[in-house]
């Protein structure tokens, strides 16, 4: 069990970026469809870009799928990087197209709602694992497993908070995704931490 509980965080940490990834391809297809003949060209290519950004995470990740513990601390350091291109090339995008302050708005929305399905993914992942662990570790899981929820309540707040106010900089916007992603991570490494100290040591 605690070997399977480090590879249950990085296996939330992988999803969670591929949610997102996903999220914002198909945010910007749509937007693509409705752009204008030069416009359109450059988005597609953008499209094209990240889906080739994204497929090859998802084959790297397919690599490690029956992985233990080191080797996915390894991938996961390879995966960051293409990850973070990922990531930069979508802000460079919306950076330069100032001007569509809806398609970012849409993005923003897309990939924050991505993110909302993350924690409570990973809350319930989390909650039927420590399901099965003796009674004397569940109140270090239950104390996980409320501050996770509590963190992607105050989380999703905030990123409610800016859908509503609707006229921020990408910038503004990548950044309270970066944040709430930031918390994910933490929560997420926390509560599976405590899932590997609570199981008993053979």
């Amino acid at each position: 069990m605690p070997e399977q509980s480090s590879v249950h965080y990085y296996l939330t940490w992988a999803k969670e970026r591929i949610d997102e990834m996903d999220a914002a391809l198909s945010s910007l297809e749509v937007k693509a469809g409705q752009a204008t003949a030069d416009s359109k060209v450059k988005a597609e290519q953008l499209i094209a870009d990240l889906k080739a950004r994204r497929d090859e995470f998802q084959t790297a990740l397919k690599a490690q799928a029956e992985a233990g513990e080191a080797a996915w601390a390894r991938a996961r350091a390879d995966l960051e990087p293409q990850w973070n291109g990922f990531e930069a090339q979508v802000r460079s995008y919306f950076e330069s197209a100032g001007q569509h302050i809806e398609q970012q708005q849409a993005a923003f929305k897309d990939i924050a709602a991505a993110q909302a399905k993350a924690w409570r993914e990973a809350a319930d992942k989390f909650q039927d694992a420590a399901k099965h662990v003796a009674a004397a570790g569940r109140a270090d899981m239950d104390a996980a497993l409320k501050q996770m929820k509590s963190d992607a309540s105050e989380a999703e707040a905030r990123l409610e908070k800016l859908k509503q106010a609707g006229s921020n900089s990408w910038s503004v916007l990548s950044a309270a995704l970066t944040q709430s992603r930031k918390a994910f991570d933490e929560a997420n490494q926390a509560a599976w931490r405590s899932l590997k100290d609570s199981a008993p040591k053979i």
